[in-house]
């Protein structure tokens, strides 16, 4: 009897057709995340799970849930996982990296762009007929915003997205500035970018992006001391997790003109609204679409699949977060 997987959202389909060889598989068809509730009887009959970052897999769930035995979670980061509590029961816990990083990475600079050039206010602009209404064709003070040739990219984090963020802003012709737990002196000869440490970047870069995971340490790890070091004409863009900025912060850096401006794919709760930082021109705001390509989703529909194949051969998966798991219990079902 083939081992059963439960899916708790529709996933591209090349990665379903994979999975179908080697499980019985039933997919949550709701765009919703399943109810809690619903999770948690659910579970009881299941062996594998694959997840989204909607999904609080916690003591609670891993209780719930005698027979599971692999975690094959559809996104990079995985902070929505209690990893060790995973591990201490023998249960393997994988993820997606690498697949998405392009797009990612494009999008942390598309909304770098959209803002410092006010794009989404000219496109409200253009779209309201607030343009055709003013009767000014062109005028050499209208939508001012600001250029990136020469300026300075600080990346706080230069994982795979930061340093694929970091080739992009040189295509700029931009000067990189780094922060990261730890330094990339590689990284650093091949793209040219300086380590400087955290308060240094957030004084001396023009623009900031973020891609750090979200951990205890770096939780409001941008704050209103931290925004108030930045430059006034200085532009945020976060694609990383919301939780790293302290949003009410940054609704009062925004309002007062600490900063310029800022991007931000990612909310501290998701879906989120706020009318306050909604409400500001300042800002260009997407909702939680960094790896929202066909090419990356479909990548990582391919990386859970492999991961939960692998898994069933009895061999380890490719993307296995928690290698020390293979130290309690061997990968496979038997």
């Amino acid at each position: 009897m083939r081992p059963k997987v439960f899916i708790t959202r529709e996933i591209p389909e090349n990665g379903i057709k994979m999975i179908k060889k080697f499980y019985e598989i039933e997919v949550w068809k709701d765009q919703k995340a399943p109810p809690r509730d619903v999770l948690l009887e659910k579970i009881r009959d299941f062996d594998a799970l694959v997840t989204l970052l909607t999904e609080k897999v916690d003591k609670e769930l891993l209780d719930s849930a005698p027979n599971l035995k692999i975690i094959a979670q559809y996104a990079v980061g995985y902070d929505n996982i209690d990893v060790e509590e995973a591990t201490k029961r023998g249960v393997y816990v994988t993820n997606t990296p690498g697949v998405l990083t392009d797009a990612t990475a494009d999008l942390a600079f598309t909304l770098l762009l959209a803002t410092a050039r006010r794009l989404i206010e000219a496109d409200q602009f253009v779209r309201s007929g607030e343009w055709k209404k003013s009767g000014v064709g062109w005028h050499p003070l209208m939508f001012l915003g600001y250029g990136l040739k020469g300026k300075t990219l600080g990346i706080i984090g230069l994982g795979r997205i930061g340093q694929a963020v970091a080739k992009r802003a040189k295509g700029f012709g931009m000067k990189v500035l780094y922060y990261s737990r730890t330094r990339k002196t590689e990284a650093e000869k091949e793209i040219g970018a300086d380590y400087v440490d955290f308060e240094t970047l957030l004084k001396k870069s023009d623009f900031i992006s973020i891609h750090v995971p979200l951990t205890k340490k770096t939780y409001h790890m941008i704050g209103e001391k931290e925004l108030q070091l930045m430059k006034p004409n200085a532009i945020l863009v976060n694609t990383a997790r919301g939780a790293i900025v302290d949003t009410k912060a940054l609704v009062k850096a925004l309002k007062e003109g600490w900063i310029a401006g800022a991007g931000l794919d990612v909310f501290e709760e998701e879906p989120y609204y706020d009318r306050e930082l909604f409400s500001l021109k300042n800002v260009v705001l997407a909702p939680h679409i960094g790896s929202a390509t066909h090419e990356a989703r479909e990548g990582m529909a391919r990386l859970v699949a492999e991961n939960l194949i692998a898994f069933a051969r009895g061999e380890i998966p490719p993307n296995l977060i928690n290698m020390e798991v293979t130290k309690i219990r061997k990968p496979g079902f038997e």
